[in-house]
């Protein structure tokens, strides 16, 4: 942008006058109509150019068939997983019930740096949805540091969507998009109100227990099946940025963009498989997960649809077994149904590592309920002896024994004035 121009801009909003400024031009320009370097690899890259008065971004785009293949997902899978939400009678995080597939906005973002702040500058703005019978993906790039209220302008102007859907994005991308917004919000639409799908809290809850971490590359080839090539490292990105910057030479942009890309296209069949997992669509799941789905479904309120997770999960023979039949004793507990919880808890084996917990449970029903002092002291024997041998936090420990120790000592007063010997 000219000097003049950037001092005009200026003036708009430190000199009130009564009559209007004259309305921001906007029109788009084939690439190679423009001065640009390295215009024609733009060009083949399918990137077009947006100007806003005198200044611009690129915005570049991409569409898959639905029925292209992104790990274990075709995206025409992403309107089954829609679908199935339409009949979930509770409230969940990941619910998209009374959504169509195409309002779901996936996004994600590049920046200069890793950390937040107002020195923090998104070069790439990303992002894919369904249109029609495609999937199509839109970024939208900043080819200057001083470019970006056409950036934001291009981007906000042609979007219309009702949900973001992120990875980490409630923390690190839509904040700094706000606060860039915030620096420029005069000259560009408004940013839209909507709810927020993260699909990192869901990986965390779902897969934590098979990968150190969850980060979204991890996730793609532990989860989705999908395992990128050549791919440049997101921490990489800002250096490149910096480079394209002093050189113009976009090859190492294009790479940026590409990895960009992946994510976003991830994020739709992460959303997908979440999905299929919380409402038992498919066998692709493992006894795990689906017990790890089970105790999500069952952390935000939705009982029921738990409790029948637990039980398709019984059976089996696994780890995962003994932990759905853990919960699912809570859940009969819950309901008085005390007898089944009985059954349920005396079926674990000492290996479980809810055993302790079990047997607590155990010994306070006999106890409060059944009126069985005999036999929950027995279980406190039991608990005993497990505690002793199980390694844990000293102090934990100590404090576990001397708890027990009082409910022993409570069922023998208990179990002499009952009369028994």
């Amino acid at each position: 942008m000219s000097l003049k121009n950037k001092l005009n801009r200026m003036k708009k909003h430190i000199v009130r006058e009564s009559v209007e400024s004259e309305p921001e031009t906007v029109k788009s320009i084939d690439i190679l109509e423009t001065d640009l370097p390295h215009k024609d690899r733009w060009k083949e890259s399918g990137t077009s150019s947006y100007y806003l008065d005198d200044d611009f971004c690129l915005v570049r785009q991409k569409r898959y068939p639905l029925h292209y293949k992104h790990g274990k997902y075709k995206f025409q899978e992403l309107i089954r997983a829609v679908s199935a939400w339409q009949g979930f009678s509770g409230t969940h995080p990941l619910s998209s019930k009374g959504l169509l597939p195409q309002d779901l906005f996936f996004f994600d973002t590049e920046t200069t740096g890793l950390g937040g702040g107002v020195g923090n500058t998104i070069f790439l703005l990303g992002h894919g949805k369904i249109e029609g019978d495609e999937v199509v993906v839109t970024q939208h790039f900043l080819p200057q540091p001083g470019s970006e209220i056409p950036l934001y302008h291009s981007f906000l102007e042609t979007v219309d969507y009702n949900t973001l859907v992120t990875y980490n994005g409630k923390a690190f991308d839509w904040p700094q998009v706000k606060t860039r917004h915030t620096l420029i919000k005069e000259h560009v639409p408004h940013l839209p109100k909507f709810g927020h799908f993260d699909l990192y809290h869901g990986s965390r809850r779902l897969f934590k227990h098979k990968m150190e971490s969850v980060k979204l590359s991890n996730v793609e080839k532990e989860i989705l099946g999908f395992e990128r090539v050549d791919d440049v490292p997101g921490y990489l990105a800002p250096m490149i940025y910096f480079d394209y910057v002093e050189r113009k030479d976009p090859e190492g942009i294009f790479k940026v963009m590409e990895h960009n890309e992946m994510d976003i296209l991830s994020l739709i069949t992460l959303y997908t498989h979440l999905s299929f997992e919380l409402l038992h669509i498919g066998d692709r799941s493992t006894e795990q997960e689906s017990f790890e789905a089970g105790r999500w479904l069952e952390y935000t309120g939705n009982g029921e649809m738990a409790k029948m997770r637990f039980e398709h999960l019984l059976k089996g023979n696994g780890d995962a077994n003994q932990e759905a039949a853990h919960h699912l004793a809570f859940r009969y507990k819950k309901e008085q149904n005390f007898d089944k919880a009985l059954e349920l808890w005396e079926g674990l084996n000492d290996a479980c590592p809810s055993k302790i917990s079990a047997l607590e449970e155990m010994a306070k029903i006999y106890e409060h309920k059944k009126k069985d002092y005999e036999r929950a002291l027995k279980k406190c024997m039991e608990l005993q002896s497990l505690l002793i041998e199980t390694e844990m936090d000293k102090m934990k420990k100590e404090r576990k024994l001397e708890q027990l120790d009082a409910r022993i000592n409570r069922l023998n007063s208990k179990r002499i004035r009952k009369g028994l010997s």
